[in-house]
């Protein structure tokens, strides 16, 4: 079986698969993103925080405990937030993307500010605190760049305290484990009912 991506600019990237059968040719067969099947074919995803409670249950205390680290550390709920969106971007987790952008419309973040998250380093929005704890929740997420790890923790040694360090590097793991959680089951996106 052969594997490749058709990248249009109008669309995002899908993943054909061509297989080869005793009739002959190659027939490309689609694989969705969404629903992890392939036409003909059902692969139901296991939700693993439903079939492994104790594990997940596990996360949600871990996750209570790491809140109240960055509550002690005097990290502000949006800039929580703000790092729970950036390493879901990264890691393309759709569910993540959902829950923390309304956390933190309710936590006070602006629409703007969310809206230019991706691009954070082109933009003059966000404060020499916000940014650090930025850099260096990417960093987490993607710890096998070892240049821009020493950069981002460079970074936020000038601007962030002890505890502000800890408690950033601890929110950017357990979302990191959240987005594996969501992305591996393939949590679906429900839309908001309109009122």
């Amino acid at each position: 079986m052969i594997s490749c991506s058709i990248i249009r600019p109008d669309r995002e990237p899908t993943l054909i698969r061509h297989t080869q059968d005793e009739r002959g040719p190659r027939s490309p067969v689609k694989e969705s993103r969404l629903s992890g099947t392939t036409a003909g074919s059902v692969r139901k995803r296991v939700f693993v925080d439903k079939q492994s409670p104790k594990a997940y249950d596990a996360l949600v205390e871990t996750s209570g405990a790491v809140r109240a680290v960055a509550a002690d550390a005097g990290l502000d709920r949006t800039l929580v937030e703000l790092i729970n969106l950036r390493v879901s971007q990264i890691n393309n987790c759709a569910y993540c993307l959902n829950v923390h952008t309304r956390a933190a419309l309710r936590a006070g973040e602006t629409t703007q500010r969310l809206g230019v998250l991706a691009a954070w380093r082109d933009t003059e929005l966000f404060t020499a605190q916000e940014r650090a704890a930025l850099a260096l929740a990417e960093a987490t997420t993607e710890p096998a760049n070892a240049l821009a790890q020493e950069n981002a923790y460079d970074a936020a040694r000038r601007t962030l305290t002890d505890d502000e360090i800890s408690a950033v590097i601890w929110v950017a793991i357990t979302i990191n484990a959240f987005n594996r959680v969501s992305v591996m089951s393939k949590h679906p996106v429900r839309g908001i009912p309109q009122q």
